[in-house]
């Protein structure tokens, strides 16, 4: 791989990739990172949303920041480069529960609510998630490759592994 083709995607933040492009992202705590990839195009998207709806925070002019407005931003941005949504699928990542003393806090269970809603707002847009490597009480840095749409998660202590 060569580091000249990685692009780094920032907290609250989504980038999309053709081929031979590599998306990552570090640090995906509560936060999720949601990979989206059309094999045909080899075009690959990546957001890195902090917080499940949009609609539930009055300063949400940020899009990637939301899993809701993130998911159609991405998508959006990956036509544009030759993306067919129909063609789509995805894989999901993060979602961990970070703070484990206030786990039964539903409010604070952020990593949780933000796995159900992008399950929820990929299924109702018929895109299939194929893998997913979420929850659990450690963060994870990925990275998605368009060559192929491997998606390879990084851990501290908890090995890496391919999805």
């Amino acid at each position: 791989m060569n580091i000249k083709n990685m692009i780094i995607v920032g907290m609250a933040d989504l980038n999309a990739v053709r081929d031979p492009g590599v998306l990552t992202t570090l640090g995906l705590g509560s936060c999720v990172g949601i990979a989206l990839y059309d094999p045909i195009a080899k075009v690959a998207g990546l957001a890195h949303c902090m917080l499940p709806d949009s609609k539930q925070i009055q300063n949400n002019s940020v899009e990637a920041k939301f899993v809701d407005t993130g998911i159609i931003k991405l998508l959006g941005l990956m036509q544009k480069l030759g993306a067919n949504r129909r063609l789509i699928k995805a894989k999901v990542a993060g979602g961990a529960q970070m703070f484990a003393h206030n786990a039964t806090n539903e409010s604070m269970r952020i990593g949780d609510r933000n796995v159900a809603a992008t399950l929820q707002i990929l299924g109702g847009l018929g895109i299939m998630v194929i893998a997913k490597d979420t929850g659990d009480t450690y963060g994870r840095t990925v990275e998605l490759y368009a060559e192929n749409g491997a998606f390879i998660i990084k851990t501290i202590g908890h090995g890496n592994k391919s999805i």
